[in-house]
């Protein structure tokens, strides 16, 4: 293409457009800094003077140089302006291109605004073509729509007739009209049908009434479950239309069968009332094995294998009882018998080969896995309640053995004897016989029940131990005060006595296994302080009997005769002539107290006293008359050994006597009335100055303080 073809094609620029704006201030800086790198150029090539003669040779260079950039130059702005060009042509065509298109959208929107006018005016048409349609539909629908109403009548009966799968085939007939109906008028609803949506609801609730009596239709009618459970297993697999809501009745019918089953057995008039929990548990036990035996024998082949029944069935069973028992606890606080009755039935029978675990249900009636009856909180609280209740009847049952036993203490008889001769009463064995049945029916239902009644009854027993005490402090109290003179005193004493050996040597049945052995040690304890209280108030007795005695100690008429003695030893024996009715060993620490409680009061006296013998005959005298007075102590208490010997032939004694083997034991006695060695003016040896344990009956109180010179 030539240049004139080539200017013809590109437009002529504008006048004006031509002319030069002004320099951009770039230019001005690069012309500046091109200036100075050529001054700075120059004057280093041409700083010597030989070299100004290749100045015209520079020169030449430097102009070719220029005309080159000056042609380069001319070249890159002729291409810039040529593309320019080319480019406002362009627009230039589009333009022309977007007019014409213009007018084309314009001649086509006349022409659809005609189209929409025609369209308004046929509108009128399409609807008699419609309706025309319709009417032509209906007439052809118009004989079995004229049958709908005595179908809806039909099927009805059909339901209240217990004939479901007639009735349902009928229904769907029906519906299946609707439908047609539907797709021929366009969506529209006759008033004809109003009478399906009760219709089908009826049919719902008759499919659901036949599956909750599950239990009685599968032994009277099972044909009608069968069709309960066929009809809603049909309607779930059918699929509805987009105007048809789906009625999904295998969900209803899973419901049913569950409510029903739980009214059955847990319906609110069912439940048990106040004390009638044991039977309505012994009635669950025979009642759901029975129930799930029915459900595999009867109602597990009337129903798909889906439905599982029979794991169906201990689920339900099984979650309706934890609901009612539940509701159960919330209510009024139970009894202890019906807290330990469900304690066990929940923990034992419930699980047991007697009901959920026999061996004759199958391993679709497992509920092993399933929440527990009771929760960890429900069995606190039951337990808790157990324990409170036992706590408050064991309470009032000591108290009316302790009542018993000390409105006895005032009588006008001894206390009663056993066979052998030994003071008696029931009282120990009624105590701990109430406490260790506790005890062990505590064990009946878990180790943690028992630990709780296990702690209880020794709490108990140290509270009755204590309240024992202390009414033996009040019965002593007002006996020696004399507000209350007990004719038989000390024997109601020694009785006492026997009851703590009794509860000392039988205390151990309270110890269950598996618990800690010192368990005991607290109420070991306390036994131990009783006995030694009791033994203290006995020897309290025999000190206010040798008293008056023990005070004409030392005088003139000690030291001239043994009568103050003999009279001294009299009484002592009296006290102590019923001491054989004590059981062993007992016994022995009462007459070894005794003994040293008279020998130490006897010393006492002697050391609190004041004898002045005039010579060496008096202090003769007076130390022989202690050598006899020993000798007469130790006979004393030796013949007190024999005499519970020849009571009851067993082995009894004092400090340091043991029978030996084989032959009737010799009684020795080593304790302070036995080898007794006194000196004139010597000092006693520790054990015969230690005061005795009784020392608040002493005459003077505190140590002794005279001594015979």
């Amino acid at each position: 293409m030539d240049s004139t073809t080539k200017n013809e094609m590109q437009p002529a620029l504008l006048p004006g457009s031509s002319c030069p704006g002004p320099e951009w201030p770039e230019q001005e800086r690069a012309e500046r800094l091109a200036r100075g790198a050529a001054l700075k150029w120059a004057s280093g090539i041409f700083y010597r003077p030989e070299q100004l003669a290749r100045l015209g040779q520079y020169r030449s260079r430097e102009v070719q140089r220029t005309c080159s950039l000056e042609a380069r130059m001319k070249s890159v702005v002729q291409s810039y302006l040529e593309g320019v060009k080319t480019g406002v042509w362009q627009l230039a065509q589009g333009l022309e291109a977007m007019q014409e298109a213009r007018e084309a959208l314009g001649q086509a929107h006349g022409l659809l605004r005609g189209m929409a006018e025609t369209v308004q005016a046929l509108e009128p048409l399409r609807q008699q073509v419609s309706q025309h349609k319709q009417l032509q539909a209906l007439s052809q629908l118009l004989p079995r729509l004229q049958a709908v109403p005595a179908a809806v009548a039909h099927t009805q009966s059909l339901i209240d007739a217990h004939r479901l799968l007639e009735a349902y085939v009928s229904l769907r007939e029906l519906e299946q009209l609707q439908e047609e109906t539907w797709a021929s008028l366009g969506d529209m609803d006759l008033p004809i049908f109003e009478g399906l949506g009760p219709l089908s609801e009826a049919l719902g609730q008759a499919v659901e009434a036949a599956v909750g009596a599950a239990g009685q239709l599968a032994r009277e009618d099972p044909a009608l479950l069968v069709a309960a459970v066929r009809v809603a297993e049909v309607e779930t697999g059918r699929t509805t239309s987009l105007e048809q809501a789906p009625r999904d009745w295998r969900q209803r019918c899973l419901r049913a069968l569950q409510e029903g089953l739980e009214q059955v057995h847990f319906g609110t008039h069912l439940l048990p009332g106040p004390g009638a929990l044991a039977g309505w548990l012994e009635a669950l036990r025979v009642a759901l094995p029975a129930e799930l035996a029915t459900a595999e024998a009867l109602i597990a082949p009337c129903c798909p294998p889906h439905y599982k029944v029979v794991q169906l069935w201990a689920h339900t069973l099984h979650s309706g009882l934890r609901r009612c028992l539940q509701q159960f606890l919330e209510g009024p606080e139970l009894g202890a018998a019906d807290a330990f009755t469900l304690l066990h039935w929940a923990l034992h029978v419930y699980l047991g080969p007697e009901m959920m675990g026999s061996l004759e249900l199958g391993p679709e009636a497992d509920v092993s896995q399933l929440e527990p009856l009771l929760t960890l909180e429900n069995i606190e609280q039951l337990e808790a309640t157990f324990v409170s209740k036992v706590r408050a009847n064991v309470v009032q049952w000591l108290q009316k053995a302790l009542d018993g036993e000390v409105a006895e203490w005032g009588r006008e008889q001894e206390p009663d004897t056993d066979p052998s001769g030994f003071y008696h009463s029931p009282m120990p064995a009624i105590v701990l016989q109430i406490l260790e049945e506790n005890i062990r029916v505590s064990s009946l239902v878990s180790e943690s029940l028992q630990r709780r009644v296990h702690g209880m009854a020794l709490s108990e027993l140290g509270a009755f131990l204590r309240s024992f005490s202390d009414a033996l402090i009040r019965f002593s109290r007002d006996h020696l005060r004399g507000e209350a003179m007990a004719p038989h005193y000390v024997s109601y004493l020694l009785a006492a006595l026997n009851h703590q050996s009794a509860l000392s040597s039988s205390v151990s049945v309270l110890q269950p296994d598996g618990v800690a052995l010192g368990a005991l040690a607290p109420v070991e304890a306390a036994l131990e302080e009783l006995q030694r209280r009791i033994c203290r108030l006995v020897l309290e007795a025999l000190l206010v009997e040798l008293q008056p005695l023990f005070m004409a100690l030392p005088s003139r008429q000690w030291l001239s005769s043994p009568e103050l003695l003999d009279d001294v030893c009299e009484r002592t024996a009296r006290f102590c002539r019923d001491f054989w009715r004590v059981r062993n060993p007992a016994v022995q620490l009462l007459l070894a107290e005794a003994e040293r409680t008279v020998v130490l009061q006897y010393l006492c006296a002697l050391m609190q006293g004041r004898l002045v013998c005039r010579g060496a005959d008096e202090r003769n005298q007076a130390a022989e008359r202690l050598q006899h007075d020993a000798m007469q102590l130790r006979d004393l208490f030796l013949d007190l050994v024999r005499a519970c010997w020849a009571n009851r032939w067993v082995g009894i004694s004092v400090v340091g006597w043991e029978p030996r083997a084989h032959t009737r034991p010799t009684p020795t006695c080593s304790g302070p009335g036995g080898k007794l060695s006194m000196c004139v003016g010597a000092p006693h040896s520790a054990k015969a100055a230690e005061p005795p344990r009784s020392h608040d009956a002493w005459l003077g109180g505190g140590r002794p303080a005279a001594t015979i010179s």
